[in-house]
């Protein structure tokens, strides 16, 4: 079925942490991995105890957890550091009357004040948010509100997007990087977020949860309707544990640096809780992508496990081989990849350039954590999505539910449970439900196939989500936006295939009387969105039409639109309007 099945690129590491793959399914019990907790004897329960003030009364708070470097700021935080900021602000939230399930939002930059706000709202028990610093006005909105947040992070710059008057549940806002007397001009609820922090005791900060207590609401946008808020709990650790040890090959004097955002939920699971699980130093790199940049920062920090994106590599790549070696990059030991499918010539260049193999990870939102991965013992065939992870199982189903036999397209789903399978979508029980309409199974909306040897290969997505550089976007909530441009009568969206970020977004524009389309007229079109949602929701082609294909109810036909992109046969026409 696929050309690559054959190429083999074999494991070159010694004395990985997950050893032999085939040994470690066969022998693995979720329950033994439950056991490296201290709640398995204690039973206080707490992911942010786990990963930050454990460390320290085990004897490791002098020892770096983050290192922090910007255009602006360079700074490193112990152990120690983290557990008392952190304490401080789960403080600040008590002050202010925020309880257990109470949902706590950030919507800033990556920097310090971002991860201790993470972990301080989940030492107070509270439900974290995080919210993509690119974020437009409706966007903003349209989460915080779904959500009910009572708290929102964020930023001097960043608050001018915060709809305060539309959201009278969110009752505090704190601004970092605010004087007290900026705070108080903007008026009642503002706090600036220092001041505050510095004013409370760092004493008896952790609420205990149970395992089935909220963590995080993590908005990830659908094919239709708004986006839609996919709720994890504390449970979800155990799986960011056991997949930073078995699959980032974490180890104690790991320099650790993921390149996601926590707007993401990478950025969460990989970027926060599974480092700091396994007690590692993980390093954040503000500021945009540059090549030089990541290269010193690699050379400079000595990185030896580094998480990314295909995207990234493939801008890499386009950066050139000699741009690498301007840099010692032998401090590295381990590369991964998540986000979409990780192209094969980009894991062929990464083994002559980098001299390392490139790991493909696949999971997603919902899952909460890796499922299906290339592990640094295993064998890796470039373009899959590599084998399930020891005590998950995965398969290829038909829309019956029937298993498909090898080199068989279909739905890739997951057995249930696992432990950190999202538990619901907020508000949206229905939505949660067709992710489990074949009994026993998490049908993902991929479709894949799997060869006789056991490894899974991505084929697309079986719903209309657009995946750029990465990031889903809702073709749904682009078409939202764009109708509301005065010009538009009717807005479709889809993706279309990009060398450099997977997909870019297409809009096709179906015009108001008395508009002419011009090239001017489409640059404002793109920029209305980029300015009213986020820039990475902003078209980045815009095509006129005089109407769009849709079915009899009104719902544009997006396949059809892409079937005119790709110059494909459009398929069955038996519903469309005319």
């Amino acid at each position: 079925m696929n050309s690559m099945q054959g190429e083999l690129i074999p494991a070159t590491q010694a004395n990985t942490n997950l050893g032999d793959y085939e040994t470690a399914r066969q022998s693995f019990q979720w329950d033994e991995v439950e056991q490296q907790f201290s709640w398995h004897r204690t039973g206080f329960i707490n992911l942010a105890y786990e990963a930050i003030d454990r460390h320290v009364e085990e004897g490791r708070g002098d020892k770096t957890a983050l290192i922090y470097s910007d255009a602006e700021r360079e700074e490193s935080y112990t152990f120690a550091e983290l557990q008392s900021w952190s304490a401080r602000f789960a403080n600040v939230l008590r002050k202010h009357g925020i309880t257990k399930g109470d949902r706590v939002f950030v919507f800033m930059p990556r920097s310090p004040e971002l991860y201790i706000s993470i972990l301080g709202a989940i030492k107070a028990g509270a439900v974290v948010g995080p919210l993509f610093e690119a974020f437009m006005e409706t966007a903003v909105k349209d989460r915080l509100e779904d959500s009910g947040a009572s708290v929102l992070v964020t930023t001097p710059a960043l608050l001018k997007r915060v709809k305060r008057e539309e959201l009278p549940e969110l009752r505090a806002i704190f601004v970092v990087g605010a004087t007290p007397e900026q705070a108080e001009a903007e008026g009642a609820g503002i706090y600036p977020f220092e001041q505050e922090v510095v004013s409370v005791s760092a004493d008896n900060a952790i609420e205990w949860v149970e395992l089935e207590d909220g963590l995080i609401l993590h908005y990830t946008s659908g094919s239709t309707g708004k986006p839609k808020g996919v709720y994890h709990v504390h449970n979800a650790m155990i799986q960011h544990y056991f997949t930073g040890k078995m699959v980032l090959d974490l180890k104690e004097d790991d320099i650790y640096w993921c390149t996601a955002d926590p707007g993401w939920v990478t950025g969460t699971s990989y970027g926060i809780f599974a480092p700091w699980l396994n007690g590692v130093c993980n390093l954040v790199l503000g500021g945009r992508f540059d090549p030089g940049a990541w290269y010193s920062a690699i050379e400079k920090y000595k990185v030896t496990v580094w998480y990314s994106a295909p995207t990234a590599f493939r801008m890499l790549m386009g950066a050139g081989e000699e741009a690498a070696g301007k840099y010692d990059l032998s401090s590295l030991r381990h590369v991964l990849s998540v986000g979409e499918p990780l192209n094969p010539e980009v894991v062929r260049w990464g083994l002559a350039v980098y001299k390392r193999r490139i790991h493909d990870t696949w999971w997603m939102t919902e899952t909460g954590g890796q499922l299906i991965c290339n592990y640094p013992s295993m064998a890796i065939k470039p373009g899959s999505m590599g084998k399930p992870l020891p005590g998950i199982e995965a398969a290829i189903l038909d829309d019956q539910g029937n298993v498909l036999p090898p080199n068989r397209m279909g739905n890739l789903a997951i057995r249930t449970p696992w432990p950190s399978m999202m538990r619901t979508i907020w508000n949206n029980e229905s939505k949660y439900a067709e992710y489990f309409r074949i009994p026993g199974w998490y049908v993902s909306g991929d479709s894949a196939y799997q060869d006789e040897d056991g490894y899974f290969w991505f084929q697309g997505r079986i719903d209309d989500v657009i995946n750029s550089s990465g990031e889903r976007i809702g073709p749904f909530e682009v078409e939202s936006k764009l109708v509301e441009h005065p010009a538009v009568a009717e807005a479709g969206v889809i993706g279309k295939p990009d060398a450099v970020r997977g997909e870019i977004i297409k809009a096709f524009v179906a015009l108001r009387d008395g508009y002419e389309p011009t090239e001017e007229l489409k640059a404002e079109i793109a920029r209305f969105v980029k300015e009213g949602l986020s820039a990475h929701a902003a078209p980045r082609e815009i095509e006129f039409k005089d109407k769009l294909p849709k079915t009899r109810s009104g719902k544009i036909m997006r396949r059809v639109l892409k079937a005119w992109e790709l110059h494909l046969p459009a398929g069955d026409l038996s519903t469309i309007e005319d």
